[in-house]
């Protein structure tokens, strides 16, 4: 999972690492697959979700963004 959050840009390294590092082990089976099926989004996209600047459309994604964008915050 670690080599997924690897990105090709400094600030997605920097929130799905940190995420990953606080937050992963706190989701259940479902979150988990979530989280990965997340990863396979283009960096673009993580990146304007991530940064607030557009919403996912589907609410379990648009919780789980918002639950990688707390973790980097706190």
């Amino acid at each position: 999972m670690r080599w997924k959050c690897r990105r090709g840009m400094l600030e997605l390294d920097l929130l799905l690492g940190a995420f990953l590092d606080s937050g992963f082990e706190e989701l259940d089976a479902s979150g988990r697959r979530l989280f990965d099926q997340v990863l396979d989004y283009p960096d673009a996209v993580l990146l304007e979700w991530l940064m607030g600047r557009i919403q996912p459309t589907d609410k379990d994604v648009a919780e789980l963004v918002e639950r990688i964008r707390s973790s980097a915050a706190g």
